[in-house]
């Protein structure tokens, strides 16, 4: 049986347009769900794991919001939070889709650390926008009350940045290990995994950061050794020059030839640029392994060849 990570995307979480509702968010989890039960039912054993921007981004406006009442948590508390928010409505629509097709088999989300570099270069160039636009008087005081970073943000307003930082080792692999080797479908590394710096002991504290979840997903699957890295978002394939009279759709690439497209500047940094990266970093780790970008509603036919973006090792 092949193992899959699957990485959601926020379509697989949330609709654009949607109330952003914990009811909302559950009836579109369902939705996902049976894509999943789609896979699940084809024979794969299957890993999940997830984004979590808007969801996190909502818990810490509650938190900046309700600040005077309750003290705010730091923002990998609010990453933490996200996890079992999403894991539980993953736990409920998935466990109830499988329950339907008489497939015997329990979710359980574990609650995820990831290991980063307190000296990764991105600590000190943070890019990663988080929680409520700010005035300017407003960013300028809270800096340097907290020594948060603030930068202008499309004419919006002024928001807190954190730094987005390499995934260097899944703290729970062992336990996320020892669960799929005795059945249980897992959910972990939710948005990314929560960022924690080890220190000389190997004690683990958290940092405020926003680790890519397709990366993160990536190094879960390499520990894991896993066959396939199915990542998942809005498109059912990735496209050269796209948008313009001449894009081009790309079904099987090269870990080489991917490369070269990223390096010449297709693919947009906070979209399809980690993506590729992702891939390209999965497919190159060990033979045979491939890395597949896809549609959601194409999971299952780009899992056949018919369908997605394949990136391999040649």
């Amino acid at each position: 049986m092949e193992k899959i990570v699957i990485a959601l995307g926020g379509n697989a979480l949330q609709e654009g347009n949607g109330a952003a509702t914990a009811e909302s968010q559950l009836e579109v989890v369902k939705k996902t769900s049976q894509h999943i039960a789609d896979i699940i039912d084809a024979g794969y054993n299957v890993i999940i794991a997830h984004g979590n921007g808007p969801q996190v981004g909502r818990i810490v406006l509650q938190n900046e919001y309700a600040s005077s009442i309750t003290p705010a948590m730091p923002f990998d508390v609010c990453g933490a939070m996200s996890q079992g928010m999403i894991g539980y409505h993953i736990q409920q629509a998935l466990k109830t889709v499988l329950k339907e097709r008489n497939i015997n088999r329990d979710v359980v989300t574990v609650v995820t650390q990831v290991v980063v570099d307190k000296n990764d270069p991105a600590f000190l160039h943070p890019t990663k926008p988080i929680g409520p636009f700010y005035t300017k008087e407003e960013a300028e005081k809270i800096e340097k009350e907290k020594g948060y970073t603030f930068v202008e943000d499309s004419g919006r307003g002024y928001r807190r940045v954190v730094a987005s930082p390499n995934p260097i080792e899944i703290a729970e692999l062992n336990a996320v290990n020892c669960l799929v080797e005795n059945g249980f479908i897992v959910v972990t590394v939710g948005g990314g995994g929560i960022p924690v710096i080890k220190d000389e002991n190997g004690n683990l504290t958290g940092t405020a950061a926003v680790i890519d979840k397709d990366l993160a997903s990536e190094r879960l699957g390499e520990d894991m050794d896993a066959d396939i890295l199915l990542i998942l978002t809005a498109v059912e394939n990735v496209y050269i020059n796209y948008g313009k009279p001449d894009q081009l759709r790309l079904d099987t690439l090269s870990v080489e030839q991917a490369r070269k497209y990223m390096n010449e500047g297709h693919f947009a940094p906070g979209s399809m640029k980690p993506k590729i990266e992702a891939a390209c970093r999965f497919a190159a780790s060990k033979k045979g392994r491939r890395a597949i970008i896809t549609s959601l509603d194409k999971a299952v036919y780009a899992l056949s060849g018919n369908a997605g973006t394949v990136i391999v090792n040649e």
